[in-house]
């Protein structure tokens, strides 16, 4: 009787037990149904909400790209104007630079105001940090007053040759942007040179003026006929056909060195001939003097000693 006593208290315990689990199993289901509603409520409520935010999206990417085909339509408007107007290409670069600049801010602006950015908080929170923006920009707002400078004032045009004496950079410039300036060198490189840099510091501008001064310098020895080299160099340089007849053609000793007679010979060309004239006239001037036997010496050294006795062939 005892043991079946503990055996049927042992049954009811074991029911107990199954009884407790089903009720844990019951009651995470009903708890994971009720999270999947709610997340399904959840889903349903903000497919507007998505779906809206999903057009605007979309419109603010219509817009942009609209805004971007009339941006350019308006750059290539300006840029016909002044090109009719016979700006300086200078002027065109810059101000379709400085165009495209604003005009592409203003319309990332406009999208953000779409998206519901409260645009006065955004003009204040600028205006706040204006400040530190501006010591942040500090070199490109240098570079921008640097570019309406050259505008302004002209120390060169595009297709001009400057030399930035600080850095000797040189070369023919190509563009002049709204921060920067870019030079083309003879061996086609491109050199970028900021504004700032290009109106704080001086400049050599070799083809400001449609002429341009050749200088030569031909050494001859102290035996050679002086006056012949003179007429022979002088002959060169007016038979030469880039030289400009009109303007003086001067040939002078220039200098009397420790080896040699230095002669210098002036003339006037074209800017866009100067390189080829110059290297064509100091090749013909050249081959003539070694035709006539006029000497081109090379430094030498004469050297006298005192106190040898050519006879007995010692000292």
């Amino acid at each position: 009787m005892i043991l079946l006593r503990v055996l049927d208290e042992g049954s009811i315990t074991a029911n107990e037990v199954a009884e407790n689990a089903a009720g844990e199993v019951a009651e995470v289901t009903q708890d994971t149904v009720e999270e999947v509603g709610r997340f399904a409520r959840y889903i349903q409520d903000s497919i507007p909400k998505l779906a809206g935010f999903g057009v605007r999206v979309l419109i603010a990417l219509a817009v942009f790209f609209i805004g971007r085909i009339i941006i350019r339509w308006i750059q290539k408007l300006v840029r016909r104007s002044l090109e009719r107007s016979s700006a300086d290409k200078g002027v065109v670069q810059f101000v379709d630079s400085f165009l495209k600049v604003g005009l592409y801010s203003l319309l990332i602006f406009s999208i953000a105001a779409k998206f519901g950015v409260d645009t006065a908080s955004v003009a204040a929170l600028l205006a706040s940090g204006g400040v530190a923006i501006g010591l942040a920009l500090q070199g490109s707002l240098s570079n921008f007053a640097g570019g309406v400078l050259i505008l302004l004032l002209k120390p060169f045009e595009v297709g001009d040759y400057i030399i930035e004496d600080t850095n000797k950079n040189e070369g023919t410039v190509k563009e002049i942007q709204i921060f920067y300036t870019k030079l083309s060198t003879i061996d086609n490189k491109t050199i970028v040179i900021p504004n700032g840099m290009l109106t704080n510091s001086s400049l050599t501008n070799a083809t400001a003026k449609a002429e341009r001064r050749l200088d030569l310098k031909v050494s001859i020895s102290y035996q050679a006929d002086l006056r012949r080299a003179k007429a022979l160099i002088e002959e060169i340089l007016t038979a030469d056909s880039c030289v400009m007849k009109d303007e003086e053609i001067n040939v002078f000793v220039d200098e009397l060195a420790d080896s040699a007679v230095i002669l210098g010979a002036r003339a006037w060309v074209k800017n866009e001939e100067f390189w080829p004239t110059r290297w064509r006239l100091l090749e013909t001037i050249k081959l003539t003097l070694d035709e006539q036997g006029i000497e081109i010496p090379y430094p030498q050294m004469t050297v006298h000693v005192d106190g040898y006795n050519e006879k007995r062939n010692k000292w």
